[in-house]
């Protein structure tokens, strides 16, 4: 194992299994969302929908320790998280394969992993931390990667569940690399826990995303209202549709505006306004 600095060790540790743990709810999450393709699956083609999370968690690891971790340690610490993950997957797999489980072939799959990791995302130039049209470009291409893997490349919201798996968990990865106390194991994947929680609610076999959302409030005397788009659903529009969608929702922005005026100042609800629920 490369040798980095040994308060590094524990931070090492707990980043492997975060990134073991997310990559591994995440690919559950896939199978739910396209139950027909899961059954199709066959074990080598899961295996490498994981490794696919773990190749994008690499690269995020990579881009937030450059901004926690000193210069002069950096690349240690990444070719140690290498060794650290490796170690940590055979722990993972020792239930099921026990002594069948070759080390060596998992080290050389981890380091296979982080070679295509880097040759494939480094490419992308941006800050983690700032949202930029590289960046999202990067998160697309791999929730694109992701649906082609299940055999639904047409299908956006498995790319859109794949893209948001993997980018809601760079706080935690943050939070780790800064030294802070990691999540829990049952939070480590905020967003794909949100997936399931929403298709158990559906009851359905996620077939439902929310693309646009309007909202108005009233402060004082004054009404605000204004309109969201999802944010794979926004890269997917082209120039002229994004500003016909635009034009239409400010149309109807305005209308919601005026309605709910309407009502959070009338009579029957003017207690309500007084009492800041309206």
């Amino acid at each position: 194992m490369p040798t980095a600095n040994p308060e590094y060790k524990d931070r090492l540790r707990q980043l492997a299994e975060l990134m073991l743990a997310v990559s591994g709810e995440s690919v559950s999450v896939m199978k739910r969302l396209a139950p027909e393709k899961a059954l199709k699956l066959k074990r080598k083609d899961e295996w490498n929908l994981y490794l696919e999370f773990l190749k994008v968690l690499f690269n995020l690891a990579d881009r937030l320790a450059a901004l926690h971790i000193p210069l002069k340690d950096q690349m240690d610490f990444m070719n140690a998280l290498e060794d650290t993950v490796a170690q940590q997957l055979q722990k993972v797999l020792e239930p099921a394969f026990g002594n069948q489980a070759d080390q060596m072939e998992i080290v050389l799959t981890i380091g296979t992993a982080v070679a295509e990791s880097r040759q494939t995302y480094e490419l992308y130039k941006f800050l983690v931390t700032e949202e930029s049209q590289s960046k999202n470009e990067m998160f697309r291409d791999f929730g694109n990667k992701i649906a082609a893997a299940l055999g639904a490349s047409s299908n956006t919201q498995l790319s859109s569940a794949a893209t948001l798996c993997a980018s809601a968990v760079v706080p935690a990865i943050s939070a780790v690399l800064q030294g802070q106390t990691p999540p829990p194991a049952t939070s480590a994947q905020p967003a794909a826990a949100a997936v399931s929680e929403q298709q158990d609610k559906q009851g359905t076999t996620g077939q439902e995303i929310k693309l646009v959302s309007m909202m108005s409030n009233v402060s004082g005397e004054e009404i605000e209202t204004r309109w969201g788009l999802h944010p794979q659903f926004r890269e997917d529009l082209t120039p002229a549709e994004l500003q016909q969608l635009t034009k239409l929702l400010n149309r109807v922005a305005k209308i919601v505006g005026e309605r709910y005026a309407t009502v959070a100042f009338s009579e029957e609800w003017a207690s309500w306004h007084k009492a800041g629920h309206a």
